[in-house]
């Protein structure tokens, strides 16, 4: 099998980089020149709770030749209608596309390759790039997890790519993946954004009154429309999320808010992907996240108060009327963005 990463950055160099070690085949495929010449060079450096260096084959979009039977897609979701015509030229006929984005990405997968070359993944774990050819893994390695299926039943690839996947983390294949998706959703929606626009680590915002205040606020946010939409949200390494941070009654308020950190145990060192964009001037992918919270509400007729205030302020820093900072937490508990 010819198998590929498209999108090799952070989280694509460490998968790449397990794959790679494993012996199995795998180009790492990127836009950015100068870390692809830097792993053609010095190959996949991991380092943070991980620390090898591996070989592999590193190589721009315009470098790419032939086609693949695995495409895993791990790009910015908003590059998809971009990116998924020309993959779709480089996928062999009975060839798969696995998605790890963030959101719910698979109709964008399904509507240009069709859903029978369509595989979804919610990953459990991640990374920071640190420079060219060098990735951070900033999970815990034993909490490196792969949650897999398919949109539409079951699917004839999905023994080959949970082989790959093995090679980086605990993988399981499940019945209900869009429960499962939904639940990785929940989660970062309620995280990611707290961090970009604060510049907190996960754990940072777990450790904080107000910004987990935040967090547990935007999850039971996502929990209601998933309700109104009829969603059975799935479980996330074994927790059932709705149980444990559901906010229903002063009591269970309470409780779930003392939880909030289990929520990610393991993951503490890890800043979102959306603060990397914002801090590099860079449109972030909340629209893509929270965004669906956000349209999902508004269809449903579900107030989604907190999600609306915390949208518009990354679209503020986007357009540089604000600052990520601390004190942007404190902010959306006013409701003054």
């Amino acid at each position: 099998m010819r198998v590929a990463i498209y999108g090799a950055g952070a989280m694509g160099t460490i998968l790449g980089a397990y794959i790679a070690a494993s012996g199995r085949q795998i180009d790492l495929i990127t836009r950015n020149v100068k870390h692809v010449e830097a792993m053609k060079e010095h190959g996949a450096h991991v380092l943070g709770n991980a620390n090898f260096t591996v070989r592999v084959n590193a190589l721009t979009p315009d470098e790419m030749t032939g086609v693949y039977d695995i495409i895993f897609l791990m790009t910015k979701q908003r590059e998809n209608h971009k990116i998924l015509p020309t993959l779709r030229d480089f996928l062999a006929d009975d060839g798969v596309i696995c998605t790890l984005q963030n959101g719910l990405p698979e109709p964008s997968v399904i509507e240009a390759v069709g859903s029978k070359r369509c595989l979804g993944c919610a990953v459990g774990w991640g990374a920071n790039i640190i420079g060219d050819g060098v990735a951070e893994l900033t999970s815990e390695k034993d909490k490196m997890s792969f949650a897999l299926g398919s949109m539409r039943g079951d699917n004839p690839w999905l023994p080959a790519v949970k082989e790959y996947l093995e090679c980086a983390g605990k993988v399981t294949v499940e019945e209900n993946f869009f429960g499962a998706r939904w639940a990785k959703l929940a989660i970062n929606s309620a995280f990611s954004p707290v961090s970009a626009v604060t510049g907190y680590t996960f754990g940072e915002v777990v450790g904080k009154f107000t910004t987990r205040r935040l967090a547990l606020r935007l999850l039971n946010e996502a929990f209601d429309v998933a309700e109104k939409c009829g969603v059975e949200i799935g479980l996330i390494q074994g927790r059932d999320i709705v149980s444990l941070f559901r906010c229903k009654g002063p009591i269970k308020k309470i409780t779930a808010f003392a939880m909030v950190p289990f929520a990610i145990r393991g993951h503490g060192k890890l800043t979102s992907g959306m603060n990397a964009d914002l801090k590099q001037g860079k449109k972030c992918d909340i629209d893509f996240v929270n965004g669906v919270i956000q349209r999902l509400g508004n269809k449903f007729d579900v107030e989604t108060p907190l999600t609306d205030r915390i949208i518009e302020l990354a679209h503020q820093i986007e357009r540089g009327e604000k600052n990520i900072c601390p004190e942007n937490a404190k902010l959306l508990l006013k409701n003054r963005t």
